[in-house]
């Protein structure tokens, strides 16, 4: 089926927009509040978010130089994400704002020249325009509910939960696989409830496994926002219920995800 580039490039623009309404006019103070993300402020939030997009912006428009930063990255062992993090903090909130924004406009602009046919070279395998773009969305609305979450506010969801969503249904595989589990024999459904009332599914009707309940929820289970049990989802089948504990549509090594805040009942009448 063909993507349309344009429509997920404006998508991206409107999440930006989101989290930039979340990021303008705070205080200093406010750039450094601790985020759920264990070590990390707003301020690294944001430049996460920057650097990435220059990373992903050299390998559409060049990508010897884009090999060489990604050796270069590689080369500062397992946790260079937070290498990278602890280099942006001589930045203030301003300009890691204006950073952002820059970085993100440039991107837009890059992808969007990408012709249809084009991989690009990243840290895993060659990804189209299509997924890069699906890519930056998804890491904007996780990294954006983390700045929520700080911030004390509550976006409303959107639409465009869908590509996160269909991120996380596409690497079910491969979450099993990071974790160093089987892949799933029996074949796998996903239900989702939309922001709108509509139904969201993938995979077929009579499927052993199945995870049902509302496309936000999953959208935070996948991006390790939220543990499981603070979510409204179900899983049935075996394989279902094991990929409530392991889903993680990020690449790189298992993430570990979030505590739950709810405790299970047979817990708490120990």
């Amino acid at each position: 089926m063909a993507v349309d580039v344009a429509a997920l490039a404006e998508d991206l623009a409107a999440q930006t927009a989101s989290l930039t309404a979340m990021l303008d006019g705070l205080s200093e103070a406010a750039w450094h509040q601790p985020t759920p993300a264990a070590g990390w402020d707003v301020l690294d939030q944001v430049t996460h978010l920057a650097f990435w997009d220059e990373i992903a912006t050299l390998a559409a428009t060049d990508p010897a130089r884009f090999e060489t930063r990604r050796q270069a990255l590689v080369a500062l062992g397992p946790d260079f994400v937070d290498v990278v993090a602890r280099q942006s903090r001589d930045r203030t909130g301003a300009q890691a704002l204006a950073w952002f924004t820059r970085t993100r406009g440039e991107l837009l602009t890059a992808l969007l020249a990408v012709p249809p046919d084009r991989r690009l070279p990243w840290f895993g395998p060659p990804m189209s325009a299509a997924s890069s773009l699906s890519a930056r969305l998804m890491e904007t609305w996780a990294h954006g509910q983390d700045v929520a979450d700080t911030l004390g506010l509550d976006p409303a969801p959107t639409a465009r939960l869908r590509h996160i969503a269909h991120l996380g249904v596409v690497t079910i595989g491969w979450a099993f696989t990071v974790h160093g589990r089987p892949r799933p024999a029996g074949s796998f459904r996903v239900e989702l409830s939309a922001p709108d009332g509509a139904l969201w599914t993938w995979g077929p009707a009579d499927a052993r496994n199945v995870v049902r309940g509302p496309a936000q929820d999953f959208c935070l289970l996948v991006t390790q926002r939220r543990h499981h049990r603070d979510l409204a989802l179900t899983a049935t089948g075996a394989d279902a219920a094991v990929y409530l504990e392991i889903a993680q549509v990020f690449a790189g090594p298992p993430g570990s995800g979030r505590a739950p805040n709810r405790v299970p009942a047979e817990e708490a009448g120990s």
